[in-house]
């Protein structure tokens, strides 16, 4: 009788150790304001570029390696880790304002992300399916990118004052100590894995309700990084469902980069440019409402994927009333991505559950560069809200896909009855 009580307890206080993790990433007050640091240290528009290649770079060579790391040491130990190590880039950004320093931070930056990415989903997954809740694993992702939403908000309308009363060093200061804060928080997530050598899914560990881990996992896992690239390859060559829903994540997840453009088509409306701050607000609204209603309608993705890509087209194409439209759809397509991660999550197991969800963002990671790419290419021949309208055709072309898939499945069904 005290069993579910205590997971239910367990589950409220990873939700809550999660939401302020997650709120904290995102309170970065340097966000807003970076661009016009590197440009007030004499940085030209092509060095600026460099940076961000450098960014992306990182982020590529880093995404795998990252996720092996957490299947084979302690996925909390990382987390503790990834703030301090993209704190220490904000560090070298506001104390040794250089263009060496800059790039610094962003490997720093490019490191920590990657640190971060497909750690936090699987230790989450992992904890819930050990008090066996992982079906509160969409609510409890989809909530976290709402606070981290929020969060961004929130820095963005802090910057500005903080900055007329400080400068960037305040603003520096404050970004370094909420990394800090970050890494704290961290230290409370539990880490209850299975000793090395030894690997289950979710959900059949033998160690008691509530405990919050041991620190055996310093330690590297038996069999090293290349015996666990093999097993999360091996997952997806054995599993076409874990295939399938890794192939989903990255497409859905990369193809949401087209919300960096959003300003620029929002720019070229017409409206005022004092106007266009207040517009993008309502988009990240409808984004951080996306992520609220994480963990419902999974089954309506396709159609709920096709009617948000006839908002996005609808919308760019619709002037500043449109603006509403995008709302929408944006919000949907964050519902979407944390809808797909936790289908993903429900079809692979502990044993390289992290390696996994890296090989997923490192297949977004391409996939949101090739249309970065084809963004800038197309802009020299279209206007940005034909490119909108153009950026609504993967959405569709994967409600498709999923509808296709659905009359298949629902076809064998019947032949098997």
């Amino acid at each position: 009788m005290r069993a579910a009580p205590a997971a239910a307890t367990a589950v409220s206080r990873l939700a809550r150790r999660l939401y302020a993790y997650a709120f904290l990433e995102d309170l970065i007050l340097l966000y807003p304001v970076y661009a016009l640091l590197f440009s007030e240290h004499g940085l030209s528009a092509a060095e600026i570029s460099s940076l961000f290649i450098i960014w992306s770079s990182v982020t590529f060579v880093v995404e795998i390696p990252s996720g092996l790391w957490a299947d084979l040491f302690s996925r909390r130990r990382l987390l503790i880790l990834a703030p301090l190590v993209t704190g220490t880039g904000y560090g070298l950004w506001t104390w040794l304002p250089s263009y060496p320093a800059f790039a610094a931070g962003f490997v720093l930056w490019g490191v920590g992300s990657s640190l971060r990415s497909g750690t936090l989903q699987a230790l989450v997954y992992e904890e819930l399916g050990r008090r066996e809740a992982t079906d509160a694993y969409a609510r409890l992702m989809g909530r976290s990118q709402a606070m981290g939403t929020t969060a961004m908000m929130a820095a963005t309308a802090a910057a500005g004052p903080v900055l007329h009363l400080g400068g960037y060093g305040a603003v520096g200061a404050a970004s370094v100590a909420v990394c800090v804060l970050g890494a704290l928080v961290a230290r409370t997530f539990p880490d209850s894995r299975a000793p090395r050598g030894t690997s289950h899914p979710a959900g059949t560990s033998d160690e008691p309700e509530g405990a919050e881990g041991p620190e055996a996992d310093d330690e590297p896992r038996a069999g090293g990084f290349a015996a666990t690239l093999r097993t999360g390859l091996r997952e997806l060559r054995g599993s076409p469902s874990a295939r399938d829903a890794v192939l989903l994540t990255s497409a859905v997840t990369g193809a949401l980069m087209i919300d960096e453009y959003v300003p620029l088509l929002i720019g070229s409306m017409d409206v005022a440019q004092s106007t266009v701050p207040l517009l993008m607000l309502l988009v990240t609204a409808g984004v951080a409402a996306g992520g609220w209603c994480a963990g419902r309608g999974a089954r309506l993705l396709g159609p709920a994927l096709a009617l948000a890509a006839v908002a996005l087209a609808a919308g760019a194409v619709s002037g500043p009333a449109g603006v509403v439209l995008l709302a929408v759809a944006f919000g949907v397509f964050q519902w979407a991505m944390v809808t797909c991660d936790a289908l993903l999550q429900d079809r692979v197991t502990d044993r390289a559950r992290a390696t996994v969800s890296s090989l997923s963002g490192f297949g977004a990671e391409v996939i949101g560069v090739l249309l970065c790419a084809g963004y800038g290419l197309g802009s020299r021949i279209w206007e940005h809200s034909t490119l909108f309208v153009l950026a609504a055709v993967p959405y569709l072309l994967i409600a498709l896909v999923l509808r296709i898939r659905a009359f298949r499945h629902r076809r064998r069904t019947r032949r098997t009855r």
